[in-house]
């Protein structure tokens, strides 16, 4: 007799749902909309516009990852940590992927334009633009895919920003830069750790052409270095306290230490501590943000 252990878990509808959306990616774009939007929110909170931008990029993120999956379908397919997703799995048809894609992209924008305003609605049709028909088919083609997939990783604050702000500023697009350089580090981790599988899925990232991992270890550290000169600028303006300067340096800091690891040893074990590390300090520095703005 089979013990419990043995016996593989069948997706659920529900599972699979998640699967497609990306809720984990998804929950992460939330979050720095939330804070985008209370940084930028002047004066008693309206919570119903709160409500409202946090539903639509929600649902543009959810679409936008929908998308993705119907249009990679086949390079899941390929891929040892994707192969088992609802499309790949043959557990949902690619039709219905798309429909659900574009039902939710455009119920999110829709939501955005309504409730809050236009400028952040076309910010959310520009992540998902970006997302779908640059990012998604530059993987096939050009390793500088992760710069421009960067982009779209890094709207998601400064919508929640002009959401409530009614329009682009310096502080906002701070907000967007920390998130830019913060995906990098983030991002060459993830592509040193699964160059193998990438390279199966036919996607053209910096490690295939790195085989020692000298420069997409090099190339972590420097955004590192990068993100910690960024994160210090909303200080040096005034916009947050003289301890957001002292804490932030402090978590930049130990977070350069991992990239320097990586750096220096080059294996997967750095990889994967750089990547962790990076879960761990963005939360910490986006709370941080939140609790010290003037």
């Amino acid at each position: 007799m089979k013990s419990a252990a043995a016996i593989p878990e069948t997706p659920s509808l529900l599972g699979d749902v998640m699967e497609l959306v990306k809720a984990r990616l998804s929950l992460l774009v939330l979050i720095t909309t939330l804070v985008g939007f209370l940084l930028g929110w002047q004066g008693p909170l309206d919570w119903l516009r709160l409500f409202a931008t946090l539903l639509g990029t929600a649902l543009c993120a959810g679409g936008a990852a929908a998308l993705n999956q119907w249009w990679e379908r086949d390079v899941d397919a390929r891929m040892q940590r994707t192969r088992n997703r609802p499309l790949p799995g043959h557990r949902m048809r690619p039709l219905d992927a798309l429909l659900f894609g574009l039902v939710f992209s455009v119920s999110g924008v829709a939501i955005l334009g309504l409730f809050t305003n236009l400028r952040a609605a076309f910010l959310a049709f520009a992540t998902i633009s970006i997302y779908i028909l640059v990012y998604t088919p530059m993987k096939r083609w050009s390793s500088l895919n992760t710069l421009v997939g960067a982009v779209p990783g890094a709207l998601p604050p400064l919508i929640g920003w002009v959401a409530a702000r009614g329009h682009y500023d310096l502080q906002g697009c701070l907000l967007f830069a920390v998130l830019w350089f913060w995906q990098m580090p983030h991002f060459l981790a993830i592509a040193w750790m699964y160059r193998e599988d990438y390279k199966q899925g036919g996607c053209v990232m910096i490690t295939a052409q790195d085989p020692d991992g000298e420069r997409t270890s090099r190339q972590a550290l420097l955004y590192a270095l990068c993100l910690v000169m960024v994160t210090l600028l909303p200080a040096w303006l005034g916009f947050h306290s003289p301890l957001y300067f002292f804490l932030a340096l402090v978590l930049g800091v130990a977070f350069c230490g991992f990239a320097m690891n990586f750096a220096l040893r080059r294996d997967r074990d750095s990889a994967r501590r750089l990547f962790f590390s990076s879960i761990i300090y963005l939360p910490l520095l986006l709370g941080l943000l939140v609790a010290t703005a003037r």
